[in-house]
Protein backbone atom coordinates (compact mmCIF):
# COMPACT_ATOMS: atom_id res chain seq x y z
CA UNK A 1 0.00 0.00 0.00
CA UNK A 2 1.35 3.66 -1.23
CA UNK A 3 2.49 5.66 2.13
CA UNK A 4 -0.48 8.62 3.12
CA UNK A 5 0.17 11.67 1.97
CA UNK A 6 0.45 14.87 3.99
CA UNK A 7 -2.31 17.51 3.55
CA UNK A 8 0.23 19.83 2.61
CA UNK A 9 0.52 19.56 -1.13
CA UNK A 10 3.76 19.18 -2.61
CA UNK A 11 4.81 19.99 -6.07
CA UNK A 12 7.19 16.79 -7.90
CA UNK A 13 8.16 16.50 -11.28
CA UNK A 14 7.71 13.12 -13.06
CA UNK A 15 10.58 13.09 -15.34
CA UNK A 16 12.68 10.39 -13.98
CA UNK A 17 10.11 8.03 -15.01
CA UNK A 18 8.24 9.70 -17.42
CA UNK A 19 9.67 12.26 -19.16
CA UNK A 20 8.03 13.32 -22.75
CA UNK A 21 10.06 11.28 -24.90
CA UNK A 22 8.04 8.26 -23.05
CA UNK A 23 4.56 9.57 -23.94
CA UNK A 24 5.11 10.32 -27.41
CA UNK A 25 6.96 6.74 -27.73
CA UNK A 26 3.74 5.45 -25.81
CA UNK A 27 1.19 7.33 -28.30
CA UNK A 28 3.49 6.03 -31.39
CA UNK A 29 2.54 2.39 -30.23
CA UNK A 30 -1.28 2.77 -29.80
CA UNK A 31 -1.47 4.33 -32.49
CA UNK A 32 0.17 1.69 -34.46
CA UNK A 33 -1.89 -1.49 -32.40
CA UNK A 34 -4.71 0.67 -33.75
CA UNK A 35 -3.65 0.76 -37.50
CA UNK A 36 -3.03 -3.09 -37.20
CA UNK A 37 -6.04 -3.94 -35.54
CA UNK A 38 -7.88 -6.16 -37.98
CA UNK A 39 -11.62 -5.29 -38.68
CA UNK A 40 -13.58 -8.43 -38.25
CA UNK A 41 -16.28 -9.44 -40.39
CA UNK A 42 -17.07 -13.02 -40.45
CA UNK A 43 -19.70 -14.12 -38.14
CA UNK A 44 -19.74 -14.99 -34.87
CA UNK A 45 -20.49 -18.27 -33.51
CA UNK A 46 -20.35 -17.08 -29.95
CA UNK A 47 -21.88 -14.55 -28.41
CA UNK A 48 -20.70 -13.08 -24.67
CA UNK A 49 -22.57 -10.12 -22.79
CA UNK A 50 -20.94 -8.86 -20.05
CA UNK A 51 -22.66 -6.65 -17.65
CA UNK A 52 -21.36 -4.49 -14.94
CA UNK A 53 -24.22 -3.84 -12.51
CA UNK A 54 -23.96 -0.26 -11.82
CA UNK A 55 -20.36 -0.02 -13.61
CA UNK A 56 -20.23 4.11 -14.39
CA UNK A 57 -16.93 5.66 -16.11
CA UNK A 58 -16.04 6.88 -13.06
CA UNK A 59 -15.99 3.43 -11.55
CA UNK A 60 -14.01 1.89 -14.35
CA UNK A 61 -11.40 4.59 -13.74
CA UNK A 62 -11.66 4.37 -10.31
CA UNK A 63 -10.88 0.52 -10.61
CA UNK A 64 -7.92 0.71 -12.49
CA UNK A 65 -5.62 2.95 -10.21
CA UNK A 66 -7.03 0.78 -7.36
CA UNK A 67 -5.61 -2.40 -9.62
CA UNK A 68 -2.49 -0.50 -10.62
CA UNK A 69 -1.38 0.66 -6.74
CA UNK A 70 -2.24 -2.54 -5.28
CA UNK A 71 -0.12 -4.40 -7.66
CA UNK A 72 2.76 -2.00 -6.68
CA UNK A 73 2.79 0.19 -10.03
CA UNK A 74 4.93 3.43 -9.91
CA UNK A 75 1.90 5.38 -8.81
CA UNK A 76 -1.52 3.54 -10.17
CA UNK A 77 -3.04 5.21 -12.80
CA UNK A 78 -0.85 3.75 -15.65
CA UNK A 79 -3.04 0.68 -14.53
CA UNK A 80 -4.80 -1.52 -16.87
CA UNK A 81 -7.95 -3.33 -17.18
CA UNK A 82 -8.71 -6.32 -19.33
CA UNK A 83 -11.57 -4.69 -20.46
CA UNK A 84 -9.53 -1.83 -21.32
CA UNK A 85 -7.51 -3.62 -23.97
CA UNK A 86 -10.48 -4.09 -26.00
CA UNK A 87 -9.92 -2.58 -29.61
CA UNK A 88 -13.43 -0.80 -29.87
CA UNK A 89 -15.44 1.28 -27.26
CA UNK A 90 -18.59 3.15 -27.56
CA UNK A 91 -21.77 4.69 -25.15
CA UNK A 92 -24.53 3.54 -24.50
CA UNK A 93 -27.55 5.29 -23.30
CA UNK A 94 -29.51 4.30 -20.66
CA UNK A 95 -33.04 5.67 -19.32
CA UNK A 96 -36.04 3.91 -19.69
CA UNK A 97 -39.19 4.70 -21.78
CA UNK A 98 -40.70 6.87 -18.76
CA UNK A 99 -37.71 7.68 -15.99
CA UNK A 100 -34.74 9.55 -17.05
CA UNK A 101 -32.65 7.65 -15.14
CA UNK A 102 -32.62 3.52 -15.07
CA UNK A 103 -32.83 1.32 -12.66
CA UNK A 104 -31.58 -2.10 -13.72
CA UNK A 105 -35.15 -3.40 -14.56
CA UNK A 106 -35.44 -1.24 -17.82
CA UNK A 107 -31.90 -1.54 -18.92
CA UNK A 108 -32.29 -5.02 -18.85
CA UNK A 109 -35.06 -5.34 -20.93
CA UNK A 110 -33.20 -3.12 -23.43
CA UNK A 111 -30.05 -5.06 -23.77
CA UNK A 112 -31.60 -8.20 -24.71
CA UNK A 113 -35.01 -7.76 -26.15
CA UNK A 114 -33.79 -4.39 -28.46
CA UNK A 115 -36.63 -2.09 -26.90
CA UNK A 116 -36.83 -0.18 -23.86
CA UNK A 117 -39.36 -0.53 -21.46
CA UNK A 118 -40.46 1.25 -18.21
CA UNK A 119 -38.67 1.52 -15.02
CA UNK A 120 -39.23 -1.46 -12.71
CA UNK A 121 -41.14 -4.14 -15.93
CA UNK A 122 -38.93 -6.28 -17.11
CA UNK A 123 -39.22 -8.34 -20.80
CA UNK A 124 -42.39 -6.28 -21.82
CA UNK A 125 -42.72 -3.27 -24.04
CA UNK A 126 -43.76 -0.07 -23.04
CA UNK A 127 -47.87 -0.77 -23.33
CA UNK A 128 -46.90 -2.72 -20.02
CA UNK A 129 -46.58 -0.73 -16.79
CA UNK A 130 -45.59 -1.38 -13.19
CA UNK A 131 -47.50 -3.92 -11.57
CA UNK A 132 -49.36 -4.50 -14.19
CA UNK A 133 -50.37 -8.34 -14.04
CA UNK A 134 -53.09 -8.76 -16.78
CA UNK A 135 -50.26 -7.03 -19.73
CA UNK A 136 -48.05 -8.87 -18.49
CA UNK A 137 -49.34 -12.58 -18.94
CA UNK A 138 -50.37 -10.84 -23.02
CA UNK A 139 -48.49 -12.41 -25.15
CA UNK A 140 -48.63 -9.67 -27.39
CA UNK A 141 -46.98 -7.37 -24.96
CA UNK A 142 -44.30 -9.59 -24.12
CA UNK A 143 -40.36 -8.75 -25.70
CA UNK A 144 -38.50 -11.64 -26.91
CA UNK A 145 -35.00 -11.72 -25.82
CA UNK A 146 -31.12 -12.59 -27.48
CA UNK A 147 -31.37 -15.43 -25.21
CA UNK A 148 -33.97 -16.79 -27.10
CA UNK A 149 -32.98 -15.93 -30.44
CA UNK A 150 -29.59 -18.08 -29.65
CA UNK A 151 -31.85 -20.90 -28.54
CA UNK A 152 -33.76 -20.97 -31.90
CA UNK A 153 -30.77 -21.05 -33.85
CA UNK A 154 -29.97 -24.46 -32.35
CA UNK A 155 -26.93 -22.51 -30.05
CA UNK A 156 -26.63 -23.53 -26.07
CA UNK A 157 -27.70 -20.97 -23.67
CA UNK A 158 -25.80 -19.67 -19.87
CA UNK A 159 -26.50 -17.28 -17.40
CA UNK A 160 -24.28 -16.04 -14.91
CA UNK A 161 -24.38 -13.72 -11.97
CA UNK A 162 -23.51 -12.71 -8.41
CA UNK A 163 -26.90 -11.38 -7.48
CA UNK A 164 -29.90 -14.06 -7.75
CA UNK A 165 -30.21 -15.86 -10.81
CA UNK A 166 -33.95 -14.02 -10.72
CA UNK A 167 -32.17 -10.36 -9.74
CA UNK A 168 -33.39 -7.47 -12.46
CA UNK A 169 -30.53 -7.69 -14.87
CA UNK A 170 -30.52 -11.78 -15.80
CA UNK A 171 -34.39 -12.09 -15.28
CA UNK A 172 -34.32 -9.92 -18.57
CA UNK A 173 -33.01 -13.06 -20.90
CA UNK A 174 -35.80 -15.25 -19.78
CA UNK A 175 -39.05 -13.06 -18.17
CA UNK A 176 -41.74 -11.39 -18.39
CA UNK A 177 -42.63 -9.45 -15.54
CA UNK A 178 -44.37 -6.60 -14.47
CA UNK A 179 -42.81 -6.01 -10.98
CA UNK A 180 -38.68 -6.64 -10.80
CA UNK A 181 -39.28 -7.92 -6.80
CA UNK A 182 -42.05 -10.69 -8.08
CA UNK A 183 -38.89 -13.17 -7.83
CA UNK A 184 -41.39 -15.53 -5.97
CA UNK A 185 -45.19 -15.98 -5.47
CA UNK A 186 -45.86 -14.44 -2.23
CA UNK A 187 -44.24 -11.21 -3.27
CA UNK A 188 -46.90 -11.08 -5.92
CA UNK A 189 -49.15 -11.67 -3.40
CA UNK A 190 -47.34 -9.00 -1.16
CA UNK A 191 -48.86 -6.92 -3.85
CA UNK A 192 -52.31 -7.55 -3.59
CA UNK A 193 -52.26 -9.65 -6.24
CA UNK A 194 -53.18 -13.42 -7.52
CA UNK A 195 -50.02 -15.54 -7.87
CA UNK A 196 -51.35 -18.36 -9.71
CA UNK A 197 -53.05 -15.58 -12.47
CA UNK A 198 -49.52 -13.99 -12.55
CA UNK A 199 -46.11 -16.19 -12.64
CA UNK A 200 -43.67 -14.65 -10.73
CA UNK A 201 -39.68 -15.01 -12.03
CA UNK A 202 -38.76 -18.23 -10.44
CA UNK A 203 -41.64 -19.97 -12.43
CA UNK A 204 -41.14 -18.64 -15.75
CA UNK A 205 -37.34 -19.75 -15.38
CA UNK A 206 -38.13 -23.24 -14.51
CA UNK A 207 -41.45 -23.89 -16.53
CA UNK A 208 -41.43 -21.37 -19.36
CA UNK A 209 -39.15 -20.60 -22.40
CA UNK A 210 -36.82 -19.66 -23.02
CA UNK A 211 -35.87 -20.61 -19.31
CA UNK A 212 -36.66 -24.36 -19.65
CA UNK A 213 -34.22 -24.39 -22.06
CA UNK A 214 -31.46 -22.56 -20.56
CA UNK A 215 -28.23 -24.75 -20.16
CA UNK A 216 -26.11 -22.70 -17.51
CA UNK A 217 -27.93 -21.27 -14.77
CA UNK A 218 -25.44 -19.92 -11.97
CA UNK A 219 -25.91 -17.50 -9.34
CA UNK A 220 -27.54 -17.05 -5.94
CA UNK A 221 -31.21 -16.67 -4.54
CA UNK A 222 -31.78 -20.12 -3.27
CA UNK A 223 -34.86 -18.74 -1.55
CA UNK A 224 -36.99 -18.03 -4.56
CA UNK A 225 -37.03 -21.99 -5.48
CA UNK A 226 -37.98 -23.19 -1.74
CA UNK A 227 -41.44 -23.70 -0.16
CA UNK A 228 -41.45 -21.51 2.85
CA UNK A 229 -42.00 -24.52 4.95
CA UNK A 230 -38.29 -25.38 4.54
CA UNK A 231 -34.65 -24.40 5.00
CA UNK A 232 -31.86 -24.18 2.27
CA UNK A 233 -28.50 -25.65 3.39
CA UNK A 234 -27.41 -22.73 5.11
CA UNK A 235 -30.49 -22.56 7.18
CA UNK A 236 -32.42 -19.67 5.47
CA UNK A 237 -36.04 -20.44 5.24
CA UNK A 238 -37.42 -20.76 1.59
CA UNK A 239 -39.78 -18.15 0.25
CA UNK A 240 -42.70 -19.82 -1.26
CA UNK A 241 -45.68 -19.71 -0.34
CA UNK A 242 -47.32 -22.77 -3.08
CA UNK A 243 -45.31 -25.22 -1.57
CA UNK A 244 -43.06 -25.31 -4.74
CA UNK A 245 -39.57 -26.75 -4.79
CA UNK A 246 -37.94 -25.75 -7.94
CA UNK A 247 -35.00 -27.14 -7.64
CA UNK A 248 -36.59 -30.57 -7.76
CA UNK A 249 -38.99 -29.46 -10.13
CA UNK A 250 -35.82 -28.34 -12.62
CA UNK A 251 -34.02 -31.65 -11.84
CA UNK A 252 -37.28 -34.02 -12.38
CA UNK A 253 -37.82 -31.95 -15.98
CA UNK A 254 -34.65 -33.24 -17.06
CA UNK A 255 -34.33 -36.75 -15.90
CA UNK A 256 -33.14 -38.16 -18.88
CA UNK A 257 -30.41 -35.55 -19.25
CA UNK A 258 -27.08 -34.79 -18.13
CA UNK A 259 -28.07 -32.76 -15.62
CA UNK A 260 -26.57 -31.72 -12.15
CA UNK A 261 -27.69 -29.29 -9.31
CA UNK A 262 -24.88 -28.03 -6.98
CA UNK A 263 -25.00 -25.79 -4.16
CA UNK A 264 -21.07 -24.35 -3.02
CA UNK A 265 -18.10 -23.89 -4.99
CA UNK A 266 -16.43 -26.59 -3.23
CA UNK A 267 -19.38 -28.95 -5.63
CA UNK A 268 -18.60 -26.63 -8.09
CA UNK A 269 -15.28 -27.35 -8.60
CA UNK A 270 -15.50 -31.13 -8.11
CA UNK A 271 -18.07 -31.84 -10.66
CA UNK A 272 -17.15 -33.15 -13.67
CA UNK A 273 -18.38 -30.97 -16.27
CA UNK A 274 -17.52 -32.99 -19.30
CA UNK A 275 -20.72 -35.28 -18.08
CA UNK A 276 -22.92 -32.29 -17.38
CA UNK A 277 -25.30 -30.43 -20.23
CA UNK A 278 -27.74 -28.81 -17.82
CA UNK A 279 -25.96 -27.08 -14.81
CA UNK A 280 -27.85 -25.22 -11.94
CA UNK A 281 -26.05 -23.41 -9.20
CA UNK A 282 -27.91 -21.54 -6.46
CA UNK A 283 -24.29 -20.86 -3.97
CA UNK A 284 -26.19 -18.23 -1.58
CA UNK A 285 -29.56 -17.33 -0.05
CA UNK A 286 -29.64 -14.38 -2.07
CA UNK A 287 -26.59 -12.71 -3.56
CA UNK A 288 -23.31 -14.31 -3.64
CA UNK A 289 -21.11 -12.83 -1.07
CA UNK A 290 -18.98 -10.24 -1.74
CA UNK A 291 -15.30 -10.62 -3.21
CA UNK A 292 -13.38 -10.81 0.24
CA UNK A 293 -15.95 -13.11 1.91
CA UNK A 294 -16.92 -15.89 -1.13
CA UNK A 295 -14.61 -18.28 0.11
CA UNK A 296 -15.58 -18.36 3.85
CA UNK A 297 -18.70 -18.71 2.62
CA UNK A 298 -18.01 -21.47 0.05
CA UNK A 299 -18.85 -19.17 -3.22
CA UNK A 300 -17.73 -19.11 -6.25
CA UNK A 301 -15.73 -16.30 -8.46
CA UNK A 302 -17.37 -14.51 -10.71
CA UNK A 303 -14.43 -15.97 -13.06
CA UNK A 304 -14.77 -19.80 -11.79
CA UNK A 305 -18.78 -19.53 -12.82
CA UNK A 306 -17.54 -18.34 -16.36
CA UNK A 307 -15.23 -20.72 -16.40
CA UNK A 308 -17.33 -23.98 -15.77
CA UNK A 309 -20.51 -22.40 -18.13
CA UNK A 310 -17.78 -21.78 -20.89
CA UNK A 311 -16.95 -25.44 -20.76
CA UNK A 312 -20.19 -26.99 -20.91
CA UNK A 313 -21.70 -24.66 -23.71
CA UNK A 314 -18.78 -24.52 -25.89
CA UNK A 315 -18.88 -28.43 -26.75
CA UNK A 316 -22.34 -27.13 -28.72
CA UNK A 317 -20.89 -27.02 -32.56
CA UNK A 318 -23.67 -24.02 -33.35
CA UNK A 319 -22.49 -21.67 -31.18
CA UNK A 320 -23.39 -20.08 -27.56
CA UNK A 321 -24.68 -17.09 -25.99
CA UNK A 322 -23.12 -16.22 -22.42
CA UNK A 323 -24.70 -13.88 -20.03
CA UNK A 324 -22.46 -12.78 -17.44
CA UNK A 325 -23.29 -10.18 -14.22
CA UNK A 326 -20.66 -8.72 -11.84
CA UNK A 327 -23.92 -7.63 -9.71
CA UNK A 328 -22.41 -6.69 -6.53
CA UNK A 329 -20.83 -3.59 -8.24
CA UNK A 330 -24.21 -2.23 -7.72
CA UNK A 331 -24.80 -3.08 -3.99
CA UNK A 332 -21.46 -1.98 -3.16
CA UNK A 333 -22.27 1.58 -4.50
CA UNK A 334 -26.04 1.30 -3.33
CA UNK A 335 -23.60 1.43 0.25
CA UNK A 336 -21.70 3.79 -1.03
CA UNK A 337 -18.92 1.30 -0.02
CA UNK A 338 -16.42 2.23 -2.76
CA UNK A 339 -13.44 -0.43 -2.12
CA UNK A 340 -16.04 -3.27 -1.95
CA UNK A 341 -17.74 -1.60 -5.69
CA UNK A 342 -14.22 -1.68 -6.65
CA UNK A 343 -13.16 -4.97 -5.66
CA UNK A 344 -15.73 -6.29 -7.32
CA UNK A 345 -15.03 -4.83 -10.85
CA UNK A 346 -11.82 -6.75 -10.55
CA UNK A 347 -13.59 -9.67 -10.30
CA UNK A 348 -15.59 -8.62 -13.05
CA UNK A 349 -12.42 -8.14 -15.27
CA UNK A 350 -10.81 -11.00 -14.08
CA UNK A 351 -14.07 -13.10 -15.48
CA UNK A 352 -13.89 -11.40 -18.99
CA UNK A 353 -10.25 -12.13 -18.94
CA UNK A 354 -10.92 -15.66 -18.26
CA UNK A 355 -13.40 -15.60 -21.34
CA UNK A 356 -11.37 -13.67 -23.71
CA UNK A 357 -8.41 -15.99 -23.01
CA UNK A 358 -10.33 -19.43 -23.74
CA UNK A 359 -11.92 -17.72 -26.67
CA UNK A 360 -11.26 -17.06 -30.03
CA UNK A 361 -11.46 -13.41 -31.72
CA UNK A 362 -12.46 -14.92 -34.92
CA UNK A 363 -15.28 -16.84 -33.65
CA UNK A 364 -16.22 -15.01 -30.70
CA UNK A 365 -17.74 -11.66 -30.17
CA UNK A 366 -17.58 -10.14 -26.76
CA UNK A 367 -19.55 -7.23 -25.27
CA UNK A 368 -18.92 -5.17 -22.25
CA UNK A 369 -21.40 -2.78 -20.79
CA UNK A 370 -23.18 -1.51 -17.68
CA UNK A 371 -26.66 -1.07 -17.12
CA UNK A 372 -26.93 2.28 -15.54
CA UNK A 373 -24.30 4.45 -14.12
CA UNK A 374 -23.69 5.40 -10.45
CA UNK A 375 -23.47 8.63 -8.63
CA UNK A 376 -19.63 8.17 -7.88
CA UNK A 377 -17.26 10.98 -8.71
CA UNK A 378 -13.49 10.87 -8.44
CA UNK A 379 -12.76 14.68 -7.23
CA UNK A 380 -10.10 17.09 -5.44
CA UNK A 381 -6.11 17.43 -6.30
CA UNK A 382 -4.88 14.39 -5.05
CA UNK A 383 -0.95 14.19 -6.47
CA UNK A 384 -0.21 11.33 -9.01
CA UNK A 385 0.47 7.89 -6.91
CA UNK A 386 -2.21 9.10 -3.99
CA UNK A 387 -4.32 6.08 -3.15
CA UNK A 388 -7.52 6.28 -4.39
CA UNK A 389 -9.18 5.66 -1.71
CA UNK A 390 -7.74 8.16 0.27
CA UNK A 391 -7.94 11.73 1.53
CA UNK A 392 -7.50 14.46 -1.56
CA UNK A 393 -6.06 17.01 -0.06
CA UNK A 394 -7.22 20.36 2.21
CA UNK A 395 -5.39 23.15 1.88
CA UNK A 396 -7.51 24.81 -0.59
CA UNK A 397 -10.64 24.20 1.39
CA UNK A 398 -12.87 27.11 3.20
CA UNK A 399 -13.33 25.27 6.36
CA UNK A 400 -9.42 23.47 6.55
CA UNK A 401 -11.10 19.95 6.28
CA UNK A 402 -10.49 16.85 3.82
CA UNK A 403 -12.50 15.58 1.69
CA UNK A 404 -12.04 11.76 0.68
CA UNK A 405 -10.90 11.18 -3.39
CA UNK A 406 -13.60 9.27 -3.70
CA UNK A 407 -17.24 10.54 -3.08
CA UNK A 408 -21.35 10.11 -3.52
CA UNK A 409 -23.70 12.10 -4.48
CA UNK A 410 -26.08 10.42 -2.14
CA UNK A 411 -26.98 7.38 0.20
CA UNK A 412 -25.97 6.93 3.90
CA UNK A 413 -22.29 7.61 3.98
CA UNK A 414 -23.95 11.13 4.85
CA UNK A 415 -22.55 12.27 8.52
CA UNK A 416 -23.56 15.86 10.08
CA UNK A 417 -21.58 17.85 11.66
CA UNK A 418 -21.90 17.28 15.12
CA UNK A 419 -23.24 19.58 16.92
CA UNK A 420 -24.79 21.05 13.52
CA UNK A 421 -24.33 24.89 12.61
CA UNK A 422 -27.21 26.64 10.75
CA UNK A 423 -25.24 29.50 10.11
CA UNK A 424 -22.06 28.36 8.52
CA UNK A 425 -23.71 24.76 7.10
CA UNK A 426 -20.38 23.13 8.67
CA UNK A 427 -19.16 19.41 7.67
CA UNK A 428 -18.29 16.47 9.92
CA UNK A 429 -14.80 16.61 10.21
CA UNK A 430 -13.34 13.23 8.65
CA UNK A 431 -9.74 13.78 9.15
CA UNK A 432 -9.64 10.61 11.66
CA UNK A 433 -11.29 8.36 9.20
CA UNK A 434 -9.05 5.24 7.79
CA UNK A 435 -11.01 5.86 4.00
CA UNK A 436 -8.79 2.83 3.01
CA UNK A 437 -10.81 0.20 5.30
CA UNK A 438 -12.37 -2.20 3.40
CA UNK A 439 -15.67 -0.90 5.09
CA UNK A 440 -15.19 2.87 5.43
CA UNK A 441 -18.04 4.54 3.84
CA UNK A 442 -17.27 7.07 1.62
CA UNK A 443 -18.91 10.39 2.80
CA UNK A 444 -22.40 11.47 0.70
CA UNK A 445 -24.00 14.82 0.75
CA UNK A 446 -27.66 13.93 0.87
CA UNK A 447 -28.56 11.14 3.31
CA UNK A 448 -30.36 7.81 2.24
CA UNK A 449 -30.78 5.06 3.25
CA UNK A 450 -29.64 3.35 -0.21
CA UNK A 451 -27.75 5.28 -2.83
CA UNK A 452 -29.38 6.17 -6.52
CA UNK A 453 -28.25 5.79 -9.74
CA UNK A 454 -26.91 8.02 -12.51
CA UNK A 455 -28.25 9.34 -15.82
CA UNK A 456 -25.12 9.58 -17.59
CA UNK A 457 -24.26 7.25 -20.85
CA UNK A 458 -22.08 4.11 -19.90
CA UNK A 459 -19.16 2.46 -21.74
CA UNK A 460 -19.11 -1.12 -24.11
CA UNK A 461 -16.05 -2.55 -24.95
CA UNK A 462 -16.26 -4.93 -27.47
CA UNK A 463 -13.87 -7.90 -29.22
CA UNK A 464 -14.29 -9.72 -32.11
CA UNK A 465 -16.59 -10.46 -34.93
CA UNK A 466 -18.21 -6.77 -36.13
CA UNK A 467 -17.18 -5.77 -33.31
CA UNK A 468 -16.67 -1.91 -34.69
CA UNK A 469 -20.28 -2.15 -34.95
CA UNK A 470 -20.19 -0.70 -31.02
CA UNK A 471 -18.45 2.83 -31.61
CA UNK A 472 -20.56 5.18 -31.18
CA UNK A 473 -23.19 6.48 -28.89
CA UNK A 474 -26.14 4.24 -29.10
CA UNK A 475 -29.18 3.75 -27.45
CA UNK A 476 -28.74 0.67 -24.85
CA UNK A 477 -31.48 -1.20 -26.85
CA UNK A 478 -29.50 -1.56 -30.12
CA UNK A 479 -26.92 -3.87 -28.38
CA UNK A 480 -28.87 -6.81 -29.24
CA UNK A 481 -29.54 -6.01 -32.19
CA UNK A 482 -25.72 -5.27 -33.35
CA UNK A 483 -25.12 -8.78 -31.47
CA UNK A 484 -27.62 -10.78 -33.19
CA UNK A 485 -26.75 -9.38 -36.38
CA UNK A 486 -23.08 -10.75 -36.31
CA UNK A 487 -24.23 -14.26 -35.03
CA UNK A 488 -26.84 -13.88 -37.89
CA UNK A 489 -29.92 -15.07 -35.14
CA UNK A 490 -31.65 -11.91 -35.53
CA UNK A 491 -35.39 -12.68 -35.47
CA UNK A 492 -36.73 -9.99 -38.08
CA UNK A 493 -38.60 -11.16 -40.88
CA UNK A 494 -35.67 -9.59 -43.29
CA UNK A 495 -32.78 -10.83 -42.10
CA UNK A 496 -30.42 -8.29 -43.52
CA UNK A 497 -27.17 -10.23 -42.29
CA UNK A 498 -27.51 -13.23 -43.86
CA UNK A 499 -26.63 -11.26 -47.59
CA UNK A 500 -24.61 -8.82 -45.77
CA UNK A 501 -22.01 -11.38 -43.38
CA UNK A 502 -19.16 -12.21 -45.68
CA UNK A 503 -18.40 -15.65 -44.07
CA UNK A 504 -21.88 -16.81 -42.49
CA UNK A 505 -21.80 -20.23 -43.01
Amino acid sequence: MHPRPQNSRKWTRQEDVEDAETWFRLGQEGLRKRIEEPRRESKAKNLIMFIGDGMSVSTVTASRIFKGQREGLLFGEEGQLHMDTFPYVGASKTYCSDWQVADSACSSTAYFTGTKGNAMTIGVKPSVVYRDCESQMNPDHQASSILLWAQNAGMSTGVVTTTTVTHASPSGAYAHIADRNWENDLKIAESGIDPEFCDDIAEQLVFKQPGLGINVILGGGRIHWLPNTTTDIEGMPGKRGDGKDLISTWLGQKWDERAVHVNGRAQLLATDLSQVDYLLGLFAPEGIEYADKQLEKDDPTLAEMTAAALQILSRNPNGFFLFVEGGRIDQAHHANNAYRAMAETLQFDEAIQLADNRTEDTDTLIVVSSDHSHLFTIAGDPLRGNDILDFSGNEDNEDGMPFTTLAYINGKGYRPAEPFNETTCSRKNISSDNPLDIDYLQVSQVPRGSATHAGEDVLIFAKGPFAHLFTGVNDQSYIPHAMAFAACISPFENNFCSSSNKNNK
